[in-house]
């Protein structure tokens, strides 16, 4: 897929707008309640759908069928993302008044990093054929890991990265309002909001690797990793505050995550072989069941539990 420079400029400065709205309505640090995170969530997933279609018109359905399957398996990881986010704000007590902005820069860092994987994961795979099993080894493994030692992460607090950080850069222990930085006796200190920052982009550091890794088992064309890739992320933040008060709830969803990684796995090593690929139909009806069926299976499951009185 050929995509010229100026659909690159559109879709960035689509993105750019949307993130400057989005910054532009949530700059008095109110808390985020339910109503408004579900209003937001449908606007960004609208968004997302609403690109597909374009595509669709623009190049056709099996370009715009490998972005929705693309979208999909996105969207599905980063419902573990909100997990760790609310371990990360519960371990750090992070007034929710400020879990936001803190999920805004970390989308804004997230883009980032999944910009230079996608480039750098695609090229690999297009000049070095063996890079699509040491890919697809990787997501197995990782899917594996997911289904049996979901619950095991290691605090926060004890991440490498946010443990560095500690050492060399002069650390207040409080929060003093929204900064990130503050001044105190005349020193530029880091407060512990720029802490918990830190916490949330390392962690979706390692979240970038798998769910790029799972893209470009389904298509390697930059245009497309990227976008599916941006359009889930943009809706992140109102995500977990859809989300944060079911994640209970959500008990087996895990199990469907490390399904889809070992699938796109298993897809990504058979298109190096003579099966090749596996039509997106396929992939995106794999997708949408597996979803669906951890989540039904999670819903069934804490029925009771839900249940006011019980």
């Amino acid at each position: 897929m050929s995509v010229p420079w100026w659909a690159w400029a559109a879709v960035m400065l689509a993105v750019a707008a949307m993130l400057a709205v989005d910054l532009f309505l949530h700059r008095d640090n109110h808390v985020i309640g339910f109503r408004e995170a579900a209003v937001w969530s449908g606007i960004w997933v609208a968004a997302g759908l609403l690109f597909g279609v374009v595509l669709w018109a623009w190049q056709g359905g099996d370009v715009a069928g490998t972005y929705y399957a693309g979208y999909l398996i996105e969207k599905a990881l980063s419902i573990d993302n909100v997990f760790v986010f609310a371990l990360i704000f519960t371990a750090f007590a992070v007034p929710a008044a400020y879990q936001h902005k803190v999920l805004f820069w970390g989308v804004l860092g997230a883009l980032v990093f999944r910009f230079v994987f996608i480039f750098v994961g695609a090229e690999l795979l297009e000049t070095f054929f063996w890079t699509a099993y040491v890919f697809g080894a990787f997501l197995i493994w990782t899917g594996w890991k997911m289904a049996f030692r979901h619950g095991d992460e290691a605090p926060p607090e004890r991440n490498p990265v946010v443990r560095l950080m500690r050492r060399i850069i002069p650390t207040d222990p409080a929060y003093h309002g929204d900064r990130f930085v503050t001044r105190i006796d005349g020193k530029r200190v880091a407060t512990l909001l720029l802490v918990v920052l830190i916490a949330v982009e390392a962690t979706d550091l390692i979240f970038a690797i798998d769910s790029v890794a799972a893209i470009l088992a389904i298509t390697t064309s930059t245009f497309i990793v990227w976008t599916a890739n941006a359009f889930a992320i943009l809706g992140l933040r109102s995500l977990y505050f859809c989300l944060a008060g079911l994640l209970r709830r959500f008990v087996h969803l895990h199990y469907g995550l490390a399904v889809l990684l070992a699938f796109a796995g298993i897809k990504l090593i058979l298109s190096e072989t003579p099966v090749g690929k596996l039509p997106i139909p396929v992939t995106l009806g794999v997708i949408l069941v597996t979803i669906t069926v951890s989540i039904v299976w999670s819903l069934r499951s804490t029925r009771e539990t839900a249940t006011p009185g019980s």
